[in-house]
């Protein structure tokens, strides 16, 4: 159907008709009552959070959660629109909205006009598994990332008091889901110094980053009594920098805001991608399609039975409080926030002699900006390229008129309409189904990513 003034016509999405959905509605309950048997020695223990976010998700975009009225002012066309979970990291909806605003917000917000990079930082298999059964481990590893990245700079450009800026993201999964902890990092490609100037990296062989990264990696599981000398010894004698890798990708221009907002929702992608999710109803079991793997039995899919694949993708749903982004040096939340106070650069900031053959930029004019995240008309505008407040009978723009909330209002005006529906998703466990699980504190480093916004529509 063709709108007044418009190519497409807005339309509400079925979230009932994703077969992710479907799947989780069909097997989750099974899923937590046969955990212990099938899935714990390989996942770990049962985490509450799982359970919360799966049956949010379920209630995600569902009229009977409540809804905003919308109408036109001018032909009174009104149509309803169910209120969304939030839920980051799972439900590919609501995630797909915390890209568009993250990417934006690096954009506009922390990134300086200086030429960036994308590091991949990676680790051997044999230490991935400490990371799934001590997820604060997942903030050491940052950490490690950041202290080798900090003097890899610094040594190569000769500024020992220079600054990185680098925003890191923690991803946990891999190919079909599989456990692969790494960090996706966007890093300013030099160094920032306090006089208002940016000395741009040079070409620089990356072994030394990665014997780095390595050294520290160990170290810390040492100290964390993860892991032994002797193993130690074992992984030394590898080739290869002992498993450990460092990736670095194309430089991208210091005008570059476009490719900078892209890598910034790259980084932050969710773990799975419904598009490649094949749910087989009658057989219970998932075909899931990605990229061509490698070795003798080369494919691009991996079969799961519908169980097997729950356990895989919700094993990458983070705690609560737990940040998967995290920023260090020049784009951390305490440097910017003593730069705010100060107002400006320091120009008269001591600088060590910097080499004729390095480039050096001057950012003595940038600004802190604020910038709004978009609302989610603007989110689906600019990802659908349609307007969800243009009326499609008269093309005048529609109001939200009201939230309805209150259960008995949402069923009287759901039968009404002939959109209410007796079966619901199934009902998460009693609280008693947790209580012997093993305790799990998250790790709250007191940031926040991005503003979240006071209400969130589908």
């Amino acid at each position: 159907m063709q709108g007044v003034g418009s190519a497409a016509v807005y339309h509400p999405r079925k979230p009932q008709q994703s077969p992710l959905w479907q799947l989780l509605n069909d097997h989750y309950s099974d899923f937590e009552l046969n955990y212990d048997e099938h899935c714990v020695r390989k996942y770990g223990y049962p985490r509450k959070v799982v359970s919360d976010v799966v049956y949010d998700y379920l209630k995600c975009g569902d009229l009977r959660e409540g809804f905003a009225r919308i109408r036109c002012p001018d032909c009174r066309h009104e149509y309803l629109l169910a209120f969304s979970c939030r839920g980051r990291w799972f439900c590919p909806s609501c995630h797909a909205k915390k890209g568009i605003q993250f990417g934006e917000h690096l954009r506009g917000e922390i990134l300086y006009p200086v030429p960036h990079r994308q590091y991949v930082f990676s680790i051997p298999k044999i230490l991935r598994y400490h990371f799934k059964y001590n997820r604060k481990l997942l903030s050491k590893l940052c950490h490690c990332a950041n202290r080798s990245l900090k003097t890899f700079f610094r040594t190569a450009l000769n500024q020992p008091k220079g600054e990185i800026g680098a925003v890191m993201a923690i991803q946990t999964f891999g190919d079909y889901g599989r456990w692969h902890p790494h960090l996706h990092i966007i890093v300013a490609d030099g160094l920032f110094l306090s006089n208002g100037s940016f000395c741009v990296m040079s070409k620089i062989d990356l072994k030394p980053l990665q014997e780095l990264f390595r050294a520290a990696v160990l170290k810390m599981l040492l100290k964390e009594e993860r892991i032994d000398e002797e193993l130690i010894g074992k992984i030394m004698r590898w080739r290869y920098v002992s498993g450990f890798s460092v990736h670095k990708g194309d430089q991208l221009a210091r005008d570059d805001g476009d490719g900078q907002e892209a890598l910034a929702q790259y980084i932050i992608r969710n773990p799975f991608s419904v598009e490649k999710i094949h749910y087989q109803q009658q057989s219970g079991q998932v075909i899931y399609k990605s990229k061509m793997t490698h070795g003798k039995n080369k494919k691009n899919f991996e079969v799961f039975s519908a169980e097997e694949f729950i356990a895989s993708i919700t094993q990458h749903i983070p705690e609560k409080n737990f940040q998967l982004v995290r920023y260090y040096g020049w784009y951390s939340n305490r440097s910017r926030g003593d730069r705010q106070k100060r107002g400006q650069l320091n120009p008269h900031g001591a600088a060590e002699e910097i080499a004729e053959t390095i480039e050096v930029l001057d950012i003595r004019e940038q600004q802190p900006k604020r910038i709004p995240s978009r609302t989610w008309r603007e989110c689906i505008k600019k990802v659908w390229e349609v307007d969800p407040l243009e009326c499609p009978n008269c093309g005048a723009e529609m109001r939200i008129v009201s939230f309805i909330k209150d259960t008995p209002v949402i069923e009287k005006i759901l039968k009404h309409l002939q959109l209410w529906r007796t079966e619901h998703p199934g009902k998460p466990p009693p609280d008693e189904l947790y209580e012997e699980m093993i305790e799990y504190q998250p790790f709250d480093d007191g940031w926040s990513d991005y503003e979240e916004p006071s209400i969130t529509l589908n």
